[in-house]
């Protein structure tokens, strides 16, 4: 299932080059020049810009490739989400087969360091939520 950027998103001009710094003082502008020659003979990586698609847009989805009217999609997806919250509130383990598991854990009260001062902190108990991707997620994504 192929995902397709909203046409908006595609339309939005090019984000412009921060304005250039004043020159340093003529002292600094030698050792400048050298430090930054060596960057610039380098091609820059840009990583690709991270697309999020909302839950009515996921439904958009099911409803065309399901033959669905996009409320009942809706709907069903709501149910979904509903449904995973009672039964992690209930402390389920979930186990969707092809996306991986999720659970919740509880992590216990611990000592730790306040890395701005170095002084020492206690952090409280706390529950948190873990997913475990399946095999198959992991394949699809990493090879």
């Amino acid at each position: 299932m192929a995902l397709k950027k909203p046409a908006a998103a595609a339309a939005k001009p090019a984000v412009k080059a921060p304005a250039a710094k004043p020159p340093a003082a003529k002292s600094a502008a030698p050792a400048a020049k050298a430090k930054s020659a060596a960057p610039a003979a380098k091609a820059e990586v840009v990583a690709p810009k991270q697309v999020t698609i909302s839950q009515k847009q996921m439904a958009a989805e099911l409803a065309d490739a399901h033959e669905l009217e996009r409320r009942d999609a809706m709907a069903l997806l709501d149910g979904l989400v509903e449904a995973l919250v009672a039964h992690l509130r209930e402390g389920d383990r979930l186990r969707l087969t092809g996306l991986g598991i999720l659970q919740v854990r509880d992590s216990p009260a611990r000592a730790g360091r306040n890395p701005a001062t170095g002084e020492q902190i206690q952090i409280a108990a706390k529950r948190k939520i873990v997913f475990r991707p399946a095999k198959e997620l992991k394949e699809a994504l990493i090879g």
